[in-house]
C-alpha cells in the first residue's frame, strides 16, 4: 500500500514537471513571436521570412509539418500559444518541485503512516481523511486532496508556519474558520478548488503576507466582501471559476492584493464592470471573465490595466462596445478574445491601437460591414478566429486563421482539397465534350424534327457554358494555389470572379427556361393533340431568342449596380450565389431568393404538372385506334425521354432548394455540402443533358448506325478500288517485257527507232 501511494505521489509531481517543461518551451516559441512582425517587413504579403534569414517562402509552407526553411523556423511556434499560456509557464518554471525520482527519506519526525514523504513533502491523496493530519512543524508541501474533510478549525494550522504549498482541494469542506490559516507566514499557493465553501469570512487570508496563487474554483461562493482578501499583499494569481459569484467587491477588487496579476473569474454570474474595480488592479496581466452575464463595457474599463496582456470577455452578453474600449491597452495586450457576444456592431476603428496584438478571436459574431482596414493596422496579428471563412480574406497578413475552410476554399486554397479539384476538371471536360459532341452529331446527322434538333442545340449550347464556367474554376484555383487568402478578396471582387458567375448563372437560368419551354410544347401536343397548336419555325426562333434575353437579363441584373446589390457574384471563391448570409445586402438576398425558389422553383412545377397531365391523358384515353396510336407514338416516346431529363433535373435542384431554404433560414450548413452542390450537383444536368436529349434516343442510334454502314460501304468500295487498281497495273506490267523486246528488236535493227 505504501509502495503504492508513494508511487502516485511520484507520477503527480511528474506530471507537474512534464507541464513545466512544456510551458517553458512555449516561452521560448513566444519570444521568437514578439519580433515576428518586423520580420515580416521584410517580405511581401503572402510570404513569411526564415528566422532571422533573408529567404521568405510562400504562407502555405508554414507549419505543414516539414522543414522548409534551414533553420526549422517555419514549423515552430505553430500553435496560439500566446498570453495566459505564456505567462503561466512564467510562474511554473521558477517553481522547483522535489526530484521524487530519487531515494531521499523523509525529513519529518512526524506524518501519518497513511500518507507518503519524501524530505518534507507529505503526501495524503485519497486516504479517508476526516480532519488535517498532525505532522512536524519543517513540513513544506502538503496535499490533502480527494478526502472527506467538511471543517477547517481556528489555528489548525498554525504550527506549520515552514509550509510553503496547501492541496485541499475535491474534499468536502463547507466552512473554514475565519483564523484557519492563522500563522501561515510562508504559505506561496493555496489550492481550495472542487468544494462545497459557500462564504469567506472577512479577514480569512490575513496572515498569507506570502501567498503568490490562490484557487477556489468550483465552489458555490456567491459574494465576497471588501475585506475577504485583507492581508494578500503579495498575491499573484486567484482563480475563482464556476463559484456562482454575482459580483465583485466594490470600490476596488485588488485594495489588499496590490500584486496580482492573473484573475481567473470564469463561469460565473458578473454583471457588472467598471473602472473602479479595477482601478487598483495596475499589475494585472491576465483578465478571464468569459461565461459570465456582463452586459455593457464602459470606455475606461481598462484604463488602469497598463500591464495587461490577455484579456478574455468571451460568452457574455455584451451588445456593444464603445469605440475606444481597447485602447488603453496598446502598448501591452497579446490576446483579446470577444467572441460569442450579441454584438451588434463592431466598428472599424476597435481594434486600431492594438498594434501588438497577437491573437483576436471574434468567433460567433456576425461582422455586417467587415473591412480590411479593421484588422491591417495590427501588424503583428497572427491568429485570428472568425464565426465564417469568409472573413478571413480581409485578414490577409496573419499566419492562422479559423476556421480556414468553408468547404469549397481553404486558407490556402481556392478549391479546398484534392477531391474538388480534380472533380472540378472532370466535370470541365465532361460538360464540354459532351454538349459539343451533341451540337456537331445534331448538325451532321439529319433531324427526324428540325425545331426540336435545334432546341436541343441551343439547350446543349447553354449547358456548355456550365463547363466553361468550372474550367475557368479549375484555372484560377491553379493560379492561386498554396495562396488563396492572399488574393481572396481582390478575386472575389475582380472582373473575372463576376465575369464567371455570370457565365454560370446564365447558363442554369437558360437551362431551366428551355427545359420548361420544350415541356410545354410536349404537352400541348400531347394532351390536345388535335388543336395544331405546334409551334412553327418563326415562333420557335422568338421563343428561343426570348429565352435567351431573359436568362441574360436575369444574370446582368446584379452587376448594373453595386451600390443596390454589393458584390452579388462575389460571396464566395467559386462566385456563384447560392449561399445568403447576414453580410449579404438585402436586395441582393431578396433577389437569389426569388431566382432560385421563385422562377426556378415555379419551373419546376410547371414542369412537373406537364408530365403528370401527359401521362394521365395517354393512360385515360387509351385509343385503340392505329392511326392515331401511330401518330402519338413518337410524341409519346420523346416525352418518356424527357420524362427521365427532368426526373435528372430535379435531383440537381432540389438540393439547391433546399441549400437555398436553410441559409434563408440561417441553419448553420457545412461546408462539405456546399461544395457538393457548386462543383458536382449543379453541373451534373448539364452534363447529363447529351445522354439524355441524343445518345440513348432510337432515332439518333439508327441515323449513327446509318452512318456506320455508309463509311463502311466507302470503306469497302475504296478497297475494291484500290484492289482494282492493283489488279490493272499487274496486267498492265505483265505484258510489258513482249512490248519491250519488240522495241529493243526495233531499235537495234534501226537507228530511227532509237
Amino acid at each position: 500500500m505504501r509502495a503504492g501511494k508513494l508511487l502516485l505521489l511520484r507520477m503527480d509531481v511528474r506530471v507537474f514537471v512534464i507541464l513545466i517543461h512544456f510551458t517553458y518551451t512555449g516561452i521560448k516559441a513566444a519570444a521568437m513571436v514578439v519580433n515576428r512582425g518586423e520580420e515580416e517587413a521584410r517580405c511581401p504579403l503572402g510570404q513569411f521570412p526564415c528566422g532571422n534569414m533573408s529567404e521568405c517562402l510562400p504562407q502555405a509552407l508554414q507549419c505543414n509539418g516539414r522543414k522548409d526553411c534551414v533553420n526549422g523556423a517555419d514549423e515552430s511556434h505553430c500553435g496560439d500559444n500566446i498570453g495566459w499560456a505564456d505567462l503561466f509557464g512564467l510562474r511554473l518554471v521558477n517553481t522547483r518541485p522535489v526530484d521524487f525520482n530519487s531515494q531521499t527519506e523523509c525529513s519529518l519526525a512526524e506524518y501519518p503512516e497513511t500518507c507518503d514523504c519524501q524530505q518534507t513533502v507529505v503526501m495524503c491523496v485519497n486516504v479517508d481523511l476526516e480532519d488535517v493530519p498532525l505532522l512536524s512543524s519543517n513540513v513544506t508541501w502538503l496535499s490533502l486532496r480527494s478526502n472527506k474533510i467538511t471543517y477547517l478549525s481556528d489555528n489548525v494550522f498554525s504550527e506549520y508556519s515552514a509550509l510553503e504549498r496547501l492541496f485541499l482541494q475535491n474534499n468536502s469542506l463547507q466552512m473554514i474558520s475565519k483564523h484557519a490559516f492563522n500563522g501561515l507566514y510562508s504559505l506561496r499557493k493555496l489550492f481550495l478548488s472542487e468544494n462545497l465553501i459557500t462564504s469567506l469570512s472577512p479577514g480569512v487570508f490575513k496572515d498569507l503576507h506570502q501567498l503568490e496563487w490562490l484557487v477556489l474554483d468550483h465552489n458555490p461562493l456567491s459574494g465576497l466582501s471588501q475585506d475577504t482578501f485583507t492581508g494578500l499583499h503579495s498575491l499573484m494569481y486567484l482563480s475563482m471559476v464556476y463559484t456562482s459569484l454575482q459580483q465583485l467587491p466594490h470600490p476596488s477588487f485588488c485594495r489588499h492584493m496590490p500584486a496580482l496579476d492573473w484573475l481567473d473569474l470564469e463561469g460565473n454570474q458578473i454583471k457588472t464592470l467598471n473602472y473602479s474595480i479595477l482601478e487598483t488592479c495596475s499589475k494585472l496581466e491576465v483578465l478571464l471573465l468569459m461565461d459570465n452575464r456582463i452586459r455593457r463595457v464602459p470606455e475606461d474599463t481598462f484604463k488602469s490595466l497598463w500591464k495587461l496582456a490577455d484579456l478574455n470577455l468571451s460568452s457574455n452578453r455584451i451588445k456593444e462596445l464603445p469605440q475606444k474600449t481597447f485602447k488603453s491597452l496598446s502598448k501591452s495586450l497579446l490576446k483579446l478574445n470577444i467572441s460569442n457576444n450579441p454584438l451588434l456592431h463592431i466598428h472599424p476603428d476597435h481594434f486600431k491601437h492594438l498594434t501588438h496584438l497577437q491573437s483576436l478571436a471574434l468567433e460567433g459574431i456576425d461582422i455586417p460591414d467587415i473591412q480590411p482596414k479593421m484588422f491591417l493596422p495590427m501588424k503583428n496579428l497572427s491568429h485570428i478566429y472568425f464565426k465564417k471563412f469568409q472573413y478571413c480574406s480581409y485578414a490577409p497578413h496573419v499566419r492562422s486563421c479559423k476556421p480556414n475552410t468553408d468547404g469549397i476554399s481553404s486558407f490556402e486554397d481556392l478549391l479546398a482539397n484534392t477531391v474538388l479539384r480534380v472533380s472540378v476538371w472532370v466535370m470541365a471536360f465532361i460538360t464540354c465534350f459532351g454538349n459539343l459532341l451533341v451540337i456537331g452529331m445534331r448538325s451532321l446527322i439529319r433531324a427526324e424534327n428540325n425545331l426540336h434538333a435545334a432546341c436541343i442545340k441551343v439547350l446543349c449550347c447553354a449547358d456548355c457554358l456550365m463547363g466553361v464556367y468550372l474550367f475557368f474554376v479549375g484555372v484560377f484555383d491553379v493560379k492561386f494555389r498554396g495562396q488563396y487568402n492572399r488574393n481572396a478578396l481582390l478575386w472575389m471582387e475582380s472582373i473575372g470572379c463576376r465575369t464567371i458567375g455570370f457565365l454560370a448563372m446564365l447558363s442554369s437560368e437558360v437551362s431551366v427556361l428551355l427545359l420548361t419551354y420544350l415541356t410545354l410544347e410536349k404537352f400541348v401536343v400531347i394532351v390536345f393533340p388535335f388543336s395544331n397548336l405546334r409551334p412553327g419555325k418563326h415562333q420557335t426562333m422568338v421563343f428561343l431568342v426570348s429565352i435567351w434575353l431573359l436568362g441574360f437579363v436575369i444574370a446582368a441584373v446584379p452587376l448594373m449596380n453595386e451600390e443596390v446589390f454589393g458584390n452579388y457574384y462575389g460571396r464566395n471563391g467559386v462566385c456563384f450565389p447560392l449561399h445568403s448570409d447576414r453580410q449579404e445586402k438585402p436586395t441582393s438576398k431578396g433577389y437569389s431568393t426569388g431566382i432560385f425558389l421563385g422562377l426556378n422553383l415555379l419551373a419546376f412545377l410547371v414542369i412537373v404538372f406537364c408530365y403528370s397531365s401527359m401521362f394521365y391523358s395517354i393512360y385515360k384515353t387509351g385509343i385503340n385506334a392505329a392511326d392515331l396510336k401511330s401518330r402519338l407514338h413518337k410524341d409519346v416516346a420523346v416525352a418518356n425521354r424527357f420524362f427521365f431529363i427532368v426526373f435528372s433535373d430535379a435531383l440537381c435542384w432540389i438540393p439547391i432548394f433546399l441549400v437555398k431554404v436553410l441559409s434563408l433560414l440561417e441553419v448553420e450548413i457545412p461546408g462539405t455540402i456546399s461544395s457538393w452542390v457548386v462543383i458536382f450537383i449543379l453541373p451534373i444536368n448539364s452534363a447529363l443533358n447529351p445522354i439524355l436529349y441524343t445518345l440513348t434516343t432510337s432515332f439518333f442510334r439508327e441515323q449513327v448506325e446509318v452512318l456506320l454502314c455508309r463509311w463502311q460501304r466507302r470503306s469497302t468500295v475504296k478497297k475494291d478500288r484500290k484492289s482494282l487498281t492493283s489488279f490493272t497495273i499487274f496486267t498492265e506490267t505483265s505484258r510489258a517485257p513482249a512490248a519491250y523486246l519488240q522495241h529493243v528488236t526495233l531499235t537495234d535493227a534501226d537507228p530511227r527507232y532509237a
